[in-house]
């Protein structure tokens, strides 16, 4: 080659190098380590803010975040629970990696259950790298403040990075969402002093506010996890008053409860003293600020008289695989750096720290199952195409089972440990999974089913066993046999249970392929008779219905009841259980004249007469 040409090539390759390095320093070029501040909401749905719809909850603050920063609609916690999806978020990995699959310390195994869990870590582990120790390195004073969840005694936030830490620990939930903040003799730490009667959520951003003020002159990484709006339901009386009167307007299957609406309010307003603060500093164009929540929102009773919120359109809540489960509000707000805009890319919980420290440092960390959002913040550009993947072997105190999910482009599959069952939606064209494609696109499914076990592997995903101790729906000393909807094992493509607080039912029984089945154990045997809690909406009665126990068939006739959440009991027939033992009860449509075959609530053998 000649001197002249090598000269050229070599120009070019320092050109390409300028250029590349200009490209990936230019996120923070315009202002060197900006501040950051994580506001993390505990189990606020996607549907609860006024800038995803909501109608009855009121959160100008967060709405004005919005309008002034970039919301995304397809943004999607690590986990349907909280402790997972924490560890997500302070290190950029899928939590499996950890064996931190569940809730700490995690719902004991239950006879109920076919499976047993795996024993998960009780603990973020020290050797786990915190986006706050990577942030501490580089010279940023760091700060929590809120619920951490991730650990006890040696594994709290002090030792994973934090310079300052008030109220983390290990709980799940706060001792009390009002001063004293204490139970049982433990106080939550650095809130020792509070006179009486004030509230958490203010306190906590009274404490941002203090934060904020001492360190304006060094760069900072505020790590705000609020307890709001977890159980139990606590607000501020007054607060609470505000929304009861158009609350009690309202219908079922409604966002409607005053008492959490008055949770959601106190954390808007503490979000909108942080932004103020950072506005009254003269810090906010220096500061990225990110606002989310650990997984959808409560929309189960748990224990409670009503349902905290409702994730509509959304399907279900927390503790389930589908939408409302795990997909969740995510704002990002920079001034000056971050134009307003809507973005539908699915990201996920894994995606902050990659995107904070590329914002910091000018690159994102290595070694991170996530990616940085940076592209799509700054409308440079888009992600490269990927899947999102959940793993979450546990029965959950919501009712859901154990799966998992991923989402590919704009579909997802989720798949049930139980009993293998596969569901694929298109959930960028069917928010609420309303309709499974399984059996319209076998092939996508196995795809997917591949990609997802492929992933399993990688991140040495823990598996559950077989539960030696199951013992499915015993009998009663009484000699009853209670099958509840919940419990059933279904088959087929439509059919599903759908949970409280609204419905409590087998429905979606639009095809007379679909059917279900109970496993029950029985320890004084006898004759039954058969009963059926049943509902059916006008005009479509007259399915004729065949419940089966081994060889003994009962066939049911459903009655009009009006509507399909109208339920009736309908004593149906008698069989007969000569031994002890392990029985399956089928429930198979053999005629549907009409729109759907029934609602089914409850089957009950009792002992007859």
């Amino acid at each position: 080659m000649h001197s002249s040409s090598l000269l050229r090539v070599l120009f070019c390759i320092v050109g390409a190098c300028l250029t590349w390095h200009s490209v990936s320093t230019s996120v923070v070029a315009a202002d060197a380590q900006p501040n950051v501040v994580l506001i993390l909401a505990d189990d606020l749905g996607w549907a609860d803010l006024g800038c995803y719809g909501s109608k009855f909850h009121q959160t100008p603050h967060l709405d004005r975040m919005a309008a002034d920063g970039m919301r995304f609609t397809h943004a999607y916690s690590a986990c349907p629970v909280c402790s997972p999806t924490r560890a997500a978020v302070l290190t950029g990995k899928y939590p499996q990696r950890f064996n931190l699959t569940d809730w700490l310390p995690g719902r004991g195994d239950q006879p109920a259950q076919r499976l047993k869990r795996p024993v998960i870590r009780q603990e973020l582990p020290l050797e786990a790298v915190t986006l706050a120790e990577i942030l501490k390195e580089a010279g940023y004073v760091t700060g929590h403040i809120g619920k951490w969840h991730l650990g006890g005694t040696g594994f709290g936030p002090l030792q994973q990075g934090f310079l300052s830490n008030i109220a983390g620990d290990h709980t799940g939930t706060p001792l009390s969402y009002f001063a004293p903040y204490q139970r049982d003799g433990r106080t939550m730490p650095g809130l020792e002093n509070a006179p009486d009667g004030e509230y958490l959520t203010d306190r906590y951003a009274a404490e941002a506010e203090k934060f904020l003020e001492t360190h304006r002159d060094k760069p900072f990484f505020l790590y705000l996890p609020h307890n709001a709006v977890h159980t139990p339901l606590k607000a501020r009386p007054e607060t609470i008053a505000r929304f009861t009167p158009a609350a009690e307007k309202l219908g079922v299957g409604t966002q409607r409860n005053p008492v959490y609406a008055a949770m959601l309010s106190s954390l808007d307003e503490a979000v909108g003293r942080v932004l103020k603060k950072l506005d009254d500093l003269k810090l906010s164009d220096k500061t990225l600020v990110i606002f989310t929540s650990d997984n959808g929102g409560l929309a189960t009773l748990e224990g409670m008289p009503a349902a905290a919120t409702i994730n509509a359109p959304l399907r279900d809540g927390k503790g389930y695989l589908y939408e409302g489960g795990i997909r969740v509000p995510l704002l990002v707000k920079w001034p000056g750096r971050i134009k307003p805009a809507v973005n539908a890319t699915p990201v996920c919980s894994i995606d902050l720290l990659p995107t904070v420290t590329e914002f910091c440092l000018g690159k994102p960390a290595g070694d991170v199952d996530g990616v940085s959002l940076a592209p799509l913040l700054l409308q440079s550009g888009e992600l490269a195409a990927r899947d999102l993947f959940w793993h979450y072997p546990h029965y959950a105190n919501q009712g859901s089972r154990p799966g998992a999910a991923v989402r590919s482009g704009n579909f997802k599959l989720i798949e049930f440990y139980e009993t293998g069952r596969r569901e694929l939606f298109n959930v960028a064209q069917d928010v609420g999974e309303s309709r499974n494609l399984s059996a319209d696109q076998p092939a996508l499914v196995e795809e997917l089913a591949k990609k997802l076990a492929a992933w399993r592997k990688q991140v040495d995903a823990q598996m559950m066993t077989a539960n030696a101790d199951y013992v499915p729906n015993p009998q009663a000393t009484d000699g009853v046999i209670t099958l509840p909807a919940s419990r059933a094992d279904v088959y087929g493509v439509m059919l599903r249970f759908e949970p409280l607080p609204h419905k409590n039912t087998l429905g979606y029984w639009v095809r007379p392929e679909d059917w279900a089945s109970w496993e029950f154990q029985v320890t004084k045997p006898g004759k039954f008779e058969i009963e059926a809690l049943q509902g059916c909406g006008t005009g479509s009665g007259n399915s004729e219905v065949e419940f089966a126990i081994g060889d003994q068939k009962v066939v049911m006739t459903v009655q009009d009841t009006g509507h399909f959440q109208n339920f009736v009991p309908r004593n149906i027939g008698t069989i007969e259980l000569k031994t002890p033992g392990r029985y399956t009860l089928s429930v198979k449509p053999l005629k549907k004249p009409g729109v759907a075959v029934m609602d089914l609530r409850q089957v009950k053998l009792t002992p007859a007469k």
